[in-house]
């Protein structure tokens, strides 16, 4: 799809109305009226299919991102409270930063690592009793990357893909790129759209775009897309700072492209996009 296409497209779908929106979305943008119904929502979907793979015979396996961070506390207070087992869980992660020059991982006492992140966020909140062997917690690695695949495929698939959306639609670490729908786990150069809008978002960093990172290893595209099940999310965080009114309406509506690759979801069977009023509402100017 050509830059002016799109740029037409995009004038047309922030024209319309929130409820129009929703409408021809045809029930795969799910609303709510705040924040933390979303997060709540995003906990117990979460949850609820761990608590369908406890009562099973085989480890189930999920692809899951780092952030949003808000469900997590959600979540591991809904796991202890049932007393749901994750022994049949299994979390493929999404991505994590490497080092500009080396490609290793960064180091997970670095503020922005996802691996470093990920256990004051969630495991470490969860009784251990409860907990999956750390075997069946697996990052992307320089070691895995190309393995990954093959991971996934010999356990079974994948049975939901969690994750949120960026500026310029990208799912993990999944840029806009040629091909990007059919991209296996990868090393790559980060957009500077994402670059900049992270360093401006990630609390503490304020706005360091010369030190945030400008690589990072990612699951696939094609991983994500082959999923049974597609939840996904995206949101402002506050009134002030809307840069999701945009991607939001391109994730519901727009024409799939590889300019935005979350349109490369659209036509998933199972796929809930998931926001709320705020980051709905139609812009104040369509420029």
């Amino acid at each position: 799809m050509t830059h002016k296409e799109r740029a037409k497209e995009v004038r047309k779908i922030l024209s319309m109305t929130p409820d129009q929106v929703i409408k021809a979305a045809k029930g795969q943008l799910v609303v709510f009226d705040t924040l933390d119904e979303v997060y709540d929502y995003l906990a117990e979907e979460m949850v609820n299919e761990f608590a369908k793979a406890a009562k099973g015979k085989k480890i189930v396996s999920f692809i899951m991102p780092v952030g949003p961070t808000q469900p997590y506390r959600l979540m591991a207070e809904k796991i202890n409270m049932r007393q749901i087992s994750l022994k049949n869980v299994r979390f493929f992660f999404m991505d994590e930063y490497v080092d500009d020059e080396k490609d290793e991982l960064i180091p997970m006492t670095n503020p922005l690592s996802f691996r470093g992140q990920i256990g004051p966020l969630l495991f470490n909140r969860i009784r251990p009793d409860l907990l999956m062997p750390k075997s069946q917690i697996i990052f992307p690695t320089p070691e895995n990357i190309k393995d990954l695949p093959k991971m996934i495929k010999d356990a079974g698939g994948i049975e939901v893909c969690y994750g949120g959306i960026g500026i310029h639609g990208h799912v993990a670490f999944n840029e806009p790129g040629p091909g990007v729908a059919e991209s296996n786990p990868r090393i790559l150069d980060i957009n500077e759209f994402t670059r900049t809008i992270d360093a401006t978002r990630h609390p503490g960093v304020g706005g360091n775009l010369e030190n945030f990172p400008r690589r990072a290893i990612t699951m696939g595209m094609k991983q994500c897309i082959e999923a049974r099940k597609i939840l996904i999310m995206t949101r402002n965080e506050s009134t002030a700072f809307n840069w999701a009114n945009t991607i939001i309406r391109i994730a519901a509506l727009g024409k799939p492209g590889d300019d935005y690759p979350v349109t490369h979801m659209r036509n998933h069977k199972s796929l809930r996009i998931v926001t709320d009023r705020n980051t709905l509402k139609t812009p104040k100017f369509n420029i």
